[in-house]
């Protein structure tokens, strides 16, 4: 089984990136939110954490093996979750994933059926499916994805989970706990503990109500 794949990013294609690994060249299939993140990186080393499945129908013999890379752990997990909804399968799963992990995983914690049909082959019963499904599970990867997306504020990962659980102890949404940490972690302030950066919200927030 292969869960990650490190080589040096010698091509982008709508659909696949090609890494030069020595002797080898490995063409991994991706979504097209990766595809533009990794835009900035060709040439350069990079790794992906991968899903290798077999493709095609094995009853006539005619099976390929396919790499499909992701960014990160969490979405990887989340692309094997999505994929286990009826009716969405891998090919399905990969093209529509044109949007962040978390954008999606929001809006199927939000019941966004309107949004999650406008994704490339998830029509309006596809939408409802995912979310009657996915949507009491989808808290985790909406926030776990933002914690491994780096923060111009000073501050380490436990402290952001832990502002978080504190916010929704207090009372808040998880969409509105996850907002509330946004607008303070795009600051270049540094945050010691969950006490400060709770402070930094609530002063933002008097703030904006004040303006």
């Amino acid at each position: 089984m292969i869960t990650r794949i490190t080589g040096q990013l010698l091509r982008l294609e709508p659909q696949a990136a090609t890494l030069g690994i020595e002797a080898f060249e490995y063409e991994v299939l991706i979504g097209e939110a990766t595809r533009r993140a990794l835009q900035a990186h060709l040439g350069q080393p990079v790794s992906l954490h991968t899903i290798y499945y077999h493709e095609g129908d094995p009853a006539r013999g005619r099976v390929t093996p396919r790499l499909i890379g992701f960014l990160s752990e969490v979405e990887r997990e989340f692309f094997e979750l999505f994929c286990s909804v009826d009716g969405v399968g891998v090919k399905k799963a990969l093209r529509a994933m044109v949007r962040p992990v978390q954008d999606i995983a929001e809006m199927i914690e939000q019941q966004d059926a309107k949004g999650l049909s406008s994704l490339p082959g998830i029509g309006s019963a596809t939408a409802e499916r995912i979310i009657a499904k996915l949507r009491r599970k989808m808290s985790k990867f909406a926030l776990l994805v933002a914690r491994e997306t780096p923060y111009a504020a000073g501050v380490e990962r436990d402290v952001v989970q832990e502002a978080f659980e504190a916010l929704r102890v207090l009372g808040h949404a998880d969409a509105d706990a996850r907002k509330l940490l946004d607008g303070v972690l795009k600051t270049k302030r540094r945050f010691h503990d969950v006490e400060e950066v709770l402070q930094a919200i609530y002063q933002q927030s008097r703030g904006q109500l004040a303006s």
